[in-house]
Parts: structure tokens; C-alpha cells; sequence
């Protein structure tokens, strides 16, 4: 048996296999007017070529719980009724394929209101349909960046509120696994790392008060969030800072108490709250910080990052380094990732029908 092949059960969902893919921003909606931040035909493409090559799991790429927590204007969102109705398409292909569908629910703080990566991806204000960006303290992201405006204790508690009325459209669309992002220098690793979090109220200064938003949107989301579904918490394992920013050790202890406050595994990834700093990267090189959450925790992870071999998805699997891989840039290079995985490793693939004579 291939441990990559197994299935993976949380709570009541179970997923067919250990092959993910993480959630990946395709900055292709519509960015103003009543389409904007609503899945159209490049999405439905895009999550439906994954799902019919065998992907186990597919996280809907950061989507935005209101119009300013967007990154781009052109992120997706679900904030109203039409972004739920058109995603109950995607949700239904996927479930059909049977792949589980997923989302990643997200608010990008001070890293906001940018333009698309392929066009520079710099900020831009009003007239290129920008905003301004919001964030724990008034420190802006980088050079060239601009200073976000603190957010207020009420504006906290309505960014919280936001997280699970998006929840609740979530699962109105027809998602089974919600994950909450909270890495790569978005809002809540904002509030988390000290490297971007000055405030001194009850939300700044000590890991429990840095800790004490993300808490307060896991518990808001697992409220209307069925009991039956799991929910995951992307985090950065570290900000690669000296001394000023997020650590691995600080990972640990936030695997324990997301654990306790209902989470039921941690997507762990790694950085994106500074810049200029180095990073060692090289095949799977943040796994080590994946394995290290599930050694010293009661917390499941999936691992990712530089995973692109077969054999090299299922020795982190069976060596219990992660509960489940997830695969980004190369399943945007091969959709079938999967299915050839399957095949290279004796397992049994999952293939449509329609695609019968490929076996």
C-alpha cells in the first residue's frame, strides 16, 4: 500500500488520498461592479482540470472575507451572495469527481491593494481600483509600501465578524473544509509576529496577546462552522528573523492552542512578513517545521513546499513527517500530478470515465 494513497479521515470528511493542493491566488476575477471577486470561467477550469487528474484535496485560493481584505482587486471574495451561487459550480464539479472541496478564508492586512504579480505587483491606489490597506500597527510592509492604518478594537471585532459570515457562505457553496489563513504576512501573521505587531493594547506585546486575534476568528469561524467539517489554520512556522519575528517554537505552542480551540490540522508554510531576508530553500525544506508541530503536538499538518517527486511525497507520508503533502507550483505545471503519482507508486489511480483510454 502507498501511505500517499490513503485515505485521510477529520472528523466526518474523508479525503481519498494525501495529494493536496494549497490554495494559490489566480488574481482573475473582476476587480469592481457586481462580478467583482466572483469565481468565473478560469477558475472553474483551473479547479476542475486538478480534481479530474486525482487531486484528494483542493483549497480554494485566498479568498477574501471583505472588499478591503482582498490582496489584488482581482482576488476572489465572499462577501455576498452572488460569489456563493458562483461557487456552488466548482464545489459540485469537484465533489463529483470526488475530490473535497475546500477554501481558504483570508484577510491581507497591510499587504493589500497591490496589482496582479504579472504586472509588478505593486501598490496602487484609487485609480487602478486600490484602497487603503488596514493592519495591527502603522508599519508599512516594505519600501515603496504605504502605512496602513491601525485597526481599531471595534474594527478588530468587525474583521472577526467578517471571517464567519464568510464562513457561513462557505458553507452555503457547498465547501467541506474550511482553513483560515494566517500566514505569509497577511493579517493575522500581522497580528502574531512582533515583527509587524507594535500595539500595546490586549492584541500587541506578549505571544498571548499577539495570539489573541487569530484565537478570536478560530472561534468565530468554529462556531457556525458544523462540527462534522474540519477546519484548518495555514501558519508561517517562522518569519527567518533574529530576533524580532515569529518563531518555530512559537508555532508549537500556537499548534497546541488552535488545537484546543477546535482546529483540526495546521497547513504549515513558512515567511512572507519581511523582506530581504534568506531563506535555505532546497526540495521539502519546510517540512522539517510540518514534522516538528506533529511531533511535539496532538495536531495532524500537511507539508509544503518543494515537494515534486512521487517518491519523495510518499517517504514524507510514510515516514509520518506530514499527514498529507500539498503541491502548488507543480500542480499548476502537471493537473494529473495525482494520477501519475498513483501509477508510479502502484496505487490505484483515480481516473474519469472519459479518460478510460489513458490507463
Amino acid at each position: 500500500m502507498s501511505a500517499l494513497f490513503e485515505p485521510f479521515t477529520l472528523r466526518e470528511v474523508t479525503i481519498p488520498n494525501r495529494v493536496w493542493m494549497p490554495p494559490m491566488c489566480q488574481y482573475s476575477a473582476e476587480p469592481e461592479g457586481p462580478a467583482a471577486g466572483v469565481p468565473n470561467d478560469w477558475h472553474f477550469a483551473h479547479y476542475a482540470a486538478r480534481a479530474a487528474g486525482g487531486t484528494g484535496l483542493i483549497v480554494v485560493e485566498a479568498t477574501a472575507v471583505s472588499p478591503e481584505g482582498r490582496i489584488s482587486p482581482y482576488d476572489l471574495g465572499l462577501w455576498n451572495d452572488t460569489q456563493t451561487e458562483a461557487f456552488r459550480r466548482i464545489t459540485g464539479f469537484l465533489r463529483a469527481q470526488g475530490t473535497v472541496p475546500g477554501i481558504q478564508l483570508a484577510h491581507s492586512g497591510r499587504k493589500a491593494s497591490t496589482e496582479r504579480p504579472w504586472r509588478g505587483g505593486a501598490p496602487i491606489g484609487a485609480d487602478a481600483h486600490g484602497w487603503q490597506p488596514v493592519a495591527p500597527s502603522p508599519v508599512a510592509f516594505a519600501d515603496g509600501h504605504p502605512v496602513p492604518d491601525e485597526l481599531t478594537a471595534e474594527q478588530i471585532a468587525e474583521v472577526v465578524d467578517a471571517f464567519a459570515a464568510a464562513a457561513r457562505r462557505a458553507l452555503d457553496a457547498g465547501f467541506d473544509v474550511a482553513e483560515i489563513h494566517g500566514a505569509h504576512g497577511y493579517l493575522i501573521h500581522e497580528f502574531l509576529s512582533p515583527h509587524s505587531n507594535h500595539r500595546t493594547d490586549a492584541y500587541g506585546g506578549s505571544y498571548d496577546n499577539r495570539a489573541r486575534f487569530a484565537l478570536e476568528v478560530v472561534d468565530a469561524v468554529r462556531a457556525v462552522w458544523p462540527e462534522d467539517k474540519p477546519l484548518f489554520f495555514r501558519v508561517s512556522a517562522t518569519d527567518w528573523l533574529e530576533g524580532d519575528g515569529w518563531t518555530a517554537d512559537d508555532t508549537v505552542r500556537l499548534a497546541a492552542d488552535l488545537h484546543a480551540h477546535g482546529v483540526d490540522l495546521l497547513d504549515v508554510s513558512t515567511g512572507g512578513n519581511a523582506t530581504g531576508v534568506r531563506i535555505p530553500t532546497g526540495p521539502g525544506y519546510q517540512v522539517p517545521f510540518a514534522a516538528r508541530v506533529r511531533a511535539e503536538t496532538a495536531m495532524p499538518v500537511a507539508a509544503v513546499g518543494l515537494i515534486t517527486e512521487a517518491e519523495q511525497a510518499e517517504k514524507i507520508v510514510a515516514n509520518g513527517e506530514a499527514d498529507a503533502v500539498l503541491l502548488g507550483r507543480e500542480l499548476l505545471r502537471s493537473p494529473s500530478w495525482a494520477r501519475h503519482a498513483a501509477g508510479e507508486l502502484g496505487a490505484g489511480a483515480r481516473v474519469p470515465e472519459q479518460y478510460h483510454r489513458s490507463v
